[in-house]
């Protein structure tokens, strides 16, 4: 019987240099129960789970850098705005983010789908069905060189001209 595939955590923890997430939808798993008690009006008291925060600091402390970019529409979905209200958490974890206003990223060379990096040899490519929810085949896992290079070369160009989460105002 073949070992399950490795999960995020199982790749976060066996990263040695970097981790890069590029994320380009404007909602993602809306029926999170956080997000519909936002949805809701409800905005002290969500937070991003304690077992992410822990395991990006328990990366970063290893001297692993995490980013994660957002290539988001504006005016920004109420998702965003969601993540957004979120995101101070994961920066105090030590995960480095920065925002791409969707107008700014048109002449950019991105894949067609969210991806994770890892230590610039695994590309994990995300999937999500037309309601924003994952996909039953979520997940795509790619090492060969021309994707990894593409998702490379994709989150560089985005990182470099986003702005960085402490700066990046929502209306």
């Amino acid at each position: 019987m073949a070992d399950p595939a490795p999960t995020l955590e199982d790749r976060l923890r066996s990263c040695v240099r970097s981790a890069v997430h590029l994320e380009m939808r404007d909602g993602y798993i809306r029926s999170d129960p956080r997000f519909v008690a936002w949805q809701m009006g409800t905005r002290n008291g969500l937070k991003v789970a304690d077992a992410w925060l822990s395991l990006i600091s328990d990366t970063t402390s290893r001297g692993v850098l995490v980013q994660r970019a957002r290539i988001v529409s504006e005016p920004v979905s109420d998702y965003v705005r969601f993540e957004h209200h979120l995101t101070h958490a994961n920066v105090a974890a030590g995960e480095r983010v920065r925002w791409l206003p969707r107008r700014r990223a048109s002449d950019l060379a991105l894949p067609g789908n969210d991806f994770w990096l890892f230590d610039d040899e695994v590309a994990v490519f995300h999937h999500f069905d037309g309601e924003d929810e994952l996909a039953p085949d979520d997940e795509e896992v790619r090492t060969d060189r021309t994707a990894v290079k593409l998702c490379a070369d994709a989150f560089a160009a985005v990182w470099e001209r986003a702005t960085p989460h402490a700066e990046y105002e929502i209306g």
